[in-house]
């Protein structure tokens, strides 16, 4: 009897042992629900024949845990109500589009044809849907003003000229452009300029370095498909200015020319050129840095007339400048 009693006592100690090794009992847990943020960044932009959609599916759920699994996408557009707005009732409404479904969270794009939106204000929303079938809230409403698509530039054409390289294109129905430009093997263009005419020049290039130009037509917040320039590498092939304002005098053994100074950042040198008793004109000085030459290689009673061009730093050289003449007394 006395061993029954002292085994009841020792699985009691054991049994608290155990339970007090367990702790407390506390709340019961429940299984996450794997529910999308809200997305709040969609925008949507009218671009040529198509509306394009962009939005950003958060990595994390509405319980702060990183979204692994995306069931569905829910987007939809379709004209507002003409008073008040409710978002169910515009949902039973507008037209779903099909997006697909990412594997992860991030970036999403869309292109919608505007066929069935033309002249109208749409609403656009989207939301996203668990493994479960639920849905997270509907994300920011974005309203555009669908118009009829704008045409795209035509017949884009970069020619190098003295000032940069000249951007020409056609598109009589379209008022305003935007011009974007990527240098070399960069990923993305940036925009250069806005004009609102159908041409513009680009004074900002450098010698050796390869460009491609994009032109896109702009109406209000109704945007044109992009045209696309060949690359062009900016090479100089444009000489300096002629040389004008040659003047000569006789002096003593001497004929001396003077002209005025050309302006261009590149100039390199003045060359000049001689022709004697009306025979044919022959290079007699280069590498001249003034406008200035005094020519000692002459002699009395002969008839000489003198040419000045003037050469950059790339070689390229100028016309000769109009002749002037004297004979030497």
């Amino acid at each position: 009897m006395r061993a029954h009693h002292c085994f009841v006592a020792g699985l009691v100690l054991c049994v608290c042992a155990i339970l007090a090794g367990c702790g407390s009992v506390g709340e019961p847990l429940y299984p996450a629900l794997n529910l999308a943020s809200r997305i709040t960044d969609l925008t949507a932009v009218e671009r040529g024949a198509s509306i394009d959609i962009r939005f950003t599916i958060p990595p994390l759920t509405t319980e702060g845990q990183a979204l692994k699994t995306i069931g569905s996408i829910e987007l939809r557009m379709g004209p507002g109500p003409s008073t008040g707005f409710e978002a169910n009732n515009w949902a039973a409404t507008a037209q779903k589009i099909d997006v697909p479904i990412p594997a992860k969270p991030g970036s999403v794009s869309v292109r919608v044809p505007v066929r069935d939106f033309i002249g109208k204000d749409v609403i656009v929303a989207v939301r996203v849907g668990n493994d479960k079938g639920r849905l997270s809230e509907w994300s920011n409403f974005f309203v555009i003003a669908v118009e009829a698509p704008l045409p795209k530039p035509a017949d884009l054409r970069a020619d190098p000229v003295p000032e940069g390289i000249k951007l020409t294109w056609t598109e009589p129905g379209v008022s305003s452009f935007r011009v974007f430009r990527k240098v070399g093997d960069a990923k993305e263009p940036s925009q250069l300029a806005t004009t609102d005419k159908p041409d513009y020049t680009d004074t900002s290039t450098e010698y050796g370095k390869t460009y491609t130009y994009y032109i896109q037509g702009v109406h209000d917040k109704t945007e044109s498909d992009v045209a696309e320039s060949a690359p062009i590498t900016s090479q100089d092939v444009f000489p300096p200015h002629v040389p004008t304002g040659l003047a000569i005098s006789a002096g003593v053994g001497s004929i001396e020319l003077a002209w005025d100074r050309n302006a261009e950042s590149d100039f390199k040198e003045y060359r000049v050129f001689r022709s004697v008793d009306d025979g044919p004109f022959v290079q007699i000085a280069a590498g001249l840095e003034g406008p200035a030459y005094s020519d000692r290689d002459v002699q009395s009673g002969k008839h000489y007339r003198y040419r000045v061009s003037a050469v950059d730093q790339s070689g390229n050289a100028s016309n000769q400048s109009p002749p002037v003449d004297i004979t030497m007394p």
